[in-house]
């Protein structure tokens, strides 16, 4: 393990408005600017703000400050406590076996910290067999990576350790690391391979998106791979392949990715070389909506059509626009499943609720079928733990088309 910086923190008394003190302590770990009653000194990034109760001026919770964001504290708990190396060993310990039930399946790969939902906001830590990727979006976290580290090396087992940045954390020079830095063991190489559920995989954990892979859709892809037998299958914003490389080991007869990026799908094309599999593999680097009004008026006609489209609602004004594209793709979907097939559609746009997504894909669907079966919804995986509502973000339904 490097050497860390030694970073000074230092203690913080607050007092909240009475809303946010009540929501903080129902277990809500987020406090924005405006919800601070009063503070008596100036904090920085990584400080810890102790909460004092409005009418018995008593400490009721502990949080770090974050003067770079509108969520000014990040509640670590909602009881009295110290943030040293044995209180987060405890909250890694808990985090860890909540893992155990996934972990005693043929996958090396897990999401071990889970941001907020896992008591650590603003840090996720992903493993991919003998790699920790431990991804920062917040500042407050550098005066206490060297507690928290070790104990994650230690009970993950994982030889490396990579550290990959924010964009904002990037642009800042005052911690003194950089994204993508090794800063414990070797890397031997950038693209790591890893299982879920027994299919191989590639992800590079240096440039590949946020840790480099998206491991939140797991259990997804592995029903859609059981799904998928004899199938011809469309793969819409497949990135990498994961849905398109399930369905080929599970006996597809012809996938098709689709995604923007022409880089990722071939990344998409090694992962599906990547285990034993008689299907035909192909590719289309196109918008995602233009790809699927071309293949609907070449009248292609698939018997799973997967289409699960990053976050369209990443701030509150984006909310009505992603709904619309919610329903177009809903939309398009449909006019391409073949008679008796099935779509399957996701979401992880927090902002929009699982019902709402629900009632609109399912009003997309009925805009060209008369009828649908909900075959299951799906929500997230063993290792994406929600502990807080705005933590759920992730939906899927699968829908039966008759006619």
């Amino acid at each position: 393990m490097i050497q860390f910086p030694h970073i000074k923190t230092q203690r913080l008394a607050i007092k909240l408005k009475p809303k946010a003190e009540k929501l903080v302590k129902q277990g809500h770990p987020w406090i924005f600017e405006d919800s601070i009653a009063k503070q008596n000194k100036e904090g920085k990034a990584g400080d810890i703000a102790i909460l004092f109760d409005q009418r018995k001026d008593k400490v009721f919770a502990i949080g770090l400050y974050d003067p770079d964001s509108p969520i000014r504290i990040k509640v670590l708990s909602a009881a009295p406590a110290t943030p040293d190396t044995s209180f987060f060993k405890q909250k890694i310990d808990t985090a860890f076996s909540k893992r155990a039930e996934l972990l005693a399946t043929d996958t090396d790969s897990y999401r071990f910290i889970f941001g907020e939902n896992d008591g650590f906001p603003g840090l996720i830590a992903d493993v991919y067999k003998d790699v920790l990727v431990v991804k920062l979006y917040t500042g407050i976290w550098f005066p206490y990576l060297e507690m928290i580290l070790p104990e994650l090396v230690s009970i993950s087992k994982v030889r490396t350790v990579v550290i990959r940045l924010s964009r904002n954390l990037q642009k800042s020079n005052s911690h003194g690391f950089k994204d993508g830095q090794v800063i414990h063991g070797i890397l031997p190489s950038e693209v790591i391979y890893f299982k879920e559920h027994g299919i191989r995989f590639s992800a590079n954990v240096i440039h590949g998106h946020k840790t480099g892979y998206f491991l939140d859709h797991r259990h997804n892809r592995k029903r859609v791979g059981e799904l998928s037998k004899g199938k011809k299958v469309l793969d819409v914003f497949s990135y990498a392949g994961g849905f398109s490389v399930h369905a080929l080991a599970g006996g597809a007869t012809e996938v098709i990715s689709l995604d923007i990026s022409a880089q990722a799908l071939q990344v998409a094309l090694e992962n599906g070389k990547l285990n034993p599999n008689t299907g035909k593999h192909s590719i289309m680097a196109i918008d995602a909506f233009v790809g699927l009004q071309e293949l609907i008026d070449t009248q292609q006609r698939f018997d799973i059509v997967v289409i699960d489209p990053p976050s369209f609602a990443k701030s509150a004004k984006e909310i009505e626009s992603a709904k619309h594209s919610y329903s177009r793709l809903a939309m398009l979907g449909t006019q391409l499943v073949a008679k008796n097939g099935i779509l399957v559609l996701a979401s992880c746009s927090s902002r929009i609720t699982a019902q709402q997504f629900f009632d609109i894909s399912e009003q997309g669907i009925l805009k060209h079928k008369d009828a649908f079966k909900v075959i299951e919804k799906t929500f997230h995986d063993s290792d994406h733990p929600i502990g807080f509502p705005e933590g759920a973000y992730l939906k899927c339904g699968y829908y039966h088309l008759d006619s």
